[in-house]
């Protein structure tokens, strides 16, 4: 009974018992060393994610010894995705040159247009020369205004430029505003009013300018004499809104969502002047500053634009 334990003996017991401890000594040192190589990697993925968000991530000769496959692939994919942005810049760069010799090319040209167009509409023309001379006006006109809308466009899409956003208040812009369309409100006949405007928002005040303007000239257009439009301002819990309303034809629900479209123009629109640019351009200067546009209208009942901008800069 002393010679044995369930059948072991005691030189079986101690042997087993070495065994288990060398058994449990092995797996701590796989532990600690998988430990350790998990770290490692673990600091090397890092690294890596670091490196690319800096952009200085280079690719190097690594060997499977090295690299575990998790690794080897976020290397593969980090090269890919630093090629891809290489190649994003290259094409900005181009784009922003195009843009630039598009811009300058078509100016002089245009401007001499224009100021010919003018000198002679000084001179004594036959009376059937008229209104053919007034049409070269009018569509010289609007073609200098769809270029510089399309730069415009085309610079905003492509990062080219972006609007450089700040807290201010939004009574100097609405009081620009009115200096500049109330004389074309008042020539057709329409009634602009502007109410105060006793909040900020965050916003570049060229850009959104353009922006809001873009929704008043179309109010205006589009409003028969006699008619009414109005801009106001709200403030809410992240944003405020600068609401364009007016007295025109409405648009259908059909067409709101097309409206934002670039060259786009609705049936209610086809015999109004416009090129179908301004709304698409509004939009995308909203979208770059953190903020939207929403449409709210109705067939016969007219349509109110709503331009809603950050209370705070965006991060």
């Amino acid at each position: 009974m002393n010679d044995w334990l369930f059948g072991v003996t005691p030189g079986q017991l101690a042997l087993l018992l070495g065994l288990c401890a060398l058994i449990v000594v092995a797996a701590g040192i796989c532990v600690a060393v998988y430990g350790w190589y998990t770290r490692r990697t673990m600091r090397r993925l890092e690294q890596m994610l670091e490196q690319a968000i800096a952009g200085s991530f280079e690719q190097r000769n690594y060997s499977e010894a090295r690299l575990s496959r998790l690794e080897e692939k976020l290397s593969r994919f980090l090269r890919s995705s630093q090629l891809s942005r290489k190649s994003i810049e290259e094409d900005r760069g181009r784009i922003k040159s195009l843009i630039g010799d598009i811009s300058h090319q078509t100016k002089t040209p245009l401007a001499n247009i224009l100021l010919y167009g003018q000198l002679l509409d000084e001179q004594p023309l036959p009376a059937a020369a008229r209104p053919m001379l007034a049409q070269i006006n009018t569509e010289a006109e609007k073609l200098r205004f769809l270029i510089e809308a399309l730069v415009k466009l085309s610079r905003l899409e492509s990062g080219v430029v972006q609007p450089v956003a700040e807290v201010q208040p939004l009574e100097p812009l609405l009081r620009a505003l009115e200096h500049s369309f109330r004389p074309a409100a008042e020539q057709k006949g329409v009634s602009l009013h502007i109410e105060p405007a006793g909040v900020s928002a965050c916003f570049d005040r060229k850009w959104t300018q353009e922006a809001v303007g873009n929704l008043v000239d179309n109010a205006i257009k589009y409003t028969p004499a006699g008619g009414h439009v109005s801009i106001a301002c709200e403030q809410y819990a992240m944003f405020c809104r600068i609401a364009v309303k007016d007295d025109g034809p409405g648009i259908p629900e059909k067409e709101q969502a097309a409206v934002f479209q670039r060259f786009y123009r609705g049936h209610a629109a086809a015999k109004s002047p416009g090129v179908g640019v301004g709304l698409a351009l509004a939009r995308q200067i909203a979208a770059q500053q953190g903020g939207y546009i929403k449409l709210a209208s109705e067939p016969g009942r007219g349509s109110e634009f709503s331009l809603y901008l950050p209370l705070e800069a965006q991060m």
